[in-house]
């Protein structure tokens, strides 16, 4: 078989400038919104850890002493 040029390159019609942009608004879009949700998971997750601990007691203030 040899290589010929039709079918390295795909004929047919190209996408428009602003079928290129759509695509590309889509995708990016899709993205942040998995980013978005992997983010609030990820909160959730500390907040719950950060809760199960026990409140920190406060610390104690230093004795005021006489200084010489």
């Amino acid at each position: 078989m040899t290589v010929t040029k039709e079918d390295l390159f795909k004929p047919g019609q190209k996408m428009s400038a602003q079928a290129k942009a759509d695509q590309t608004n889509a995708t990016a879009r899709e993205i942040l919104a998995a980013e978005t949700v992997a983010r609030e998971k990820k909160t959730e997750k500390l907040r719950a850890l950060r809760l199960a601990q026990p409140a920190p007691e406060a610390p104690a203030a230093p004795k005021k002493g006489r200084r010489k």
